[in-house]
């Protein structure tokens, strides 16, 4: 089995190539993936694979082999949208949306599921049950168009028994892939806090109600509430990233200042006391010194859960597939991811790919210059193929 899968991922090699190259240079935004929909589903139309779209939004679900009684099902899942971030790469596929840049690899795991889809075309005689392929819009945004979809069924008729995802990783190299079993990313909410108060001269702050200072103290205090009141042993991070005062001055207090920041966690028990403890603090900071104060707290993603049997199994496929040293363990990442949604519904493994190389170069995500070693794809395309018929055999 492995070997026909090399040689089909080998067949489909330049496709997938030229595909994601068309993706990076017309990425688009999160929740307006329509034109990048519509290219998925004439991919699968011309390799006859059925599908369904506008699923959740711009979604797709296709699949792969029959529904029959007793056999599972096992669900891939790709995120198609794009950042708001202007490319600085000289490359002849640069982005060309001013402004919109295909920075966190997504246009590298659409057109690996799109790869992966034909080689498990190729083989549909030798599926032991089905394969849906989920190519999904909106990772990028909150409330995540994982949620939209699973609102809208993608996990149903009939449940998957696994869903797999994975995502490139700039600290591995090209060929090598890396799994975490367990809580594996943290759970992200928004945070957005006004105050209000009267402004007035810097000099005579006795008559007026300093906003700037009510505001670091927030800040402190919120770090505080991380560090005195939640469990050590739980992770948890709270980063205030940005500050902006409407008017001030050098000697001019403003009347109303600005904070956003994000709050993350892998607890769901505490996640729900934070927000009160916040909501608490900043009512009563605010009373404090005379202020008023409004805190929206926009309710993200939550944890991510690799499920531990499976990704055992997963690892192991892997391993049988590239060999060992090729397999790494993943640490504890703070980043959040809404693959977690469909990891609080079915069992799930999401894994990375490695896509370093020295004539690459270390390209970090979410940044003007992120790109990848196209040669990842010959590691992406033909694992994600190998991995779902392992799981079906099982």
């Amino acid at each position: 089995m492995i070997k026909d899968i090399l040689e089909l991922t080998e067949d489909v090699y330049q496709q997938v190539i030229e595909i994601r190259r068309h993706l990076h240079q017309n990425p688009e935004l999160s929740f307006q993936e329509k034109k990048t929909s519509q290219y998925v589903g004439d991919q699968l139309d011309k390799w006859i694979i059925p599908f369904q779209n506008n699923i959740g939004g711009f979604g797709i679900s296709g699949s792969i082999g029959e529904r029959v009684e007793g056999e599972k099902t096992i669900a891939l899942r790709a995120d198609m949208d794009a950042l708001p971030i202007q490319e600085e790469n000289r490359v002849p596929y640069a982005s060309r949306i001013p402004g919109v840049m295909h920075a966190c690899g997504h246009d590298v795991h659409t057109a690996s599921l799109l790869g992966t889809s034909f080689v498990l075309r190729q083989m549909k005689e030798k599926l032991n049950g089905q394969v849906r392929l989920i190519f999904q819009p909106a990772e990028e945004r909150l409330p995540g168009g994982a949620s939209y979809m699973i609102q809208d069924g993608v996990l149903k008729n009939p449940t998957p028994a696994a869903i797999l995802g994975q995502h490139v990783h700039p600290p591995l190299k090209v060929g090598e892939v890396g799994f975490r079993s367990g809580k594996y990313m943290a759970s992200v909410d928004e945070i957005f806090i006004t105050l209000r108060g009267p402004g007035g001269h810097g000099a005579m702050p006795h008559l007026s109600v300093d906003l700037n200072l009510l505001a670091a103290h927030l800040i402190i205090q919120l770090q505080q509430m991380i560090s005195r009141r939640s469990n050590p042993i739980v992770p948890s991070v709270i980063t205030i990233g940005k500050m902006k005062s409407e008017g001030g001055a050098t000697n001019v207090l403003p009347a109303k200042v600005h904070l956003e920041g994000t709050f993350r966690t892998m607890d769901e028990k505490w996640r729900k006391e934070a927000h009160q403890i916040m909501k608490d603090m900043v009512w009563h900071m605010a009373q404090l010194m005379g202020a008023e104060a409004e805190i929206e707290i926009k309710i993200g993603y939550p944890y991510l859960y690799n499920d531990p049997e499976l990704t055992g199994k997963v690892r192991e496929a892997a391993i049988q597939f590239l060999g060992k040293d090729k397999v790494k363990e993943l640490p504890v990442r703070m980043t959040s991811e809404d693959f977690s949604y469909y990891s609080h519904e079915v069992s799930a493994c999401f894994y990375r790919v490695g896509i370093q190389s020295p004539r690459m170069g270390k390209r970090e995500l979410h940044t003007p210059t992120f790109d990848v070693d196209e040669r990842c794809f010959r590691t992406s395309v033909g694992l994600m193929a190998y991995l779902a018929m392992f799981l079906l055999k099982e």
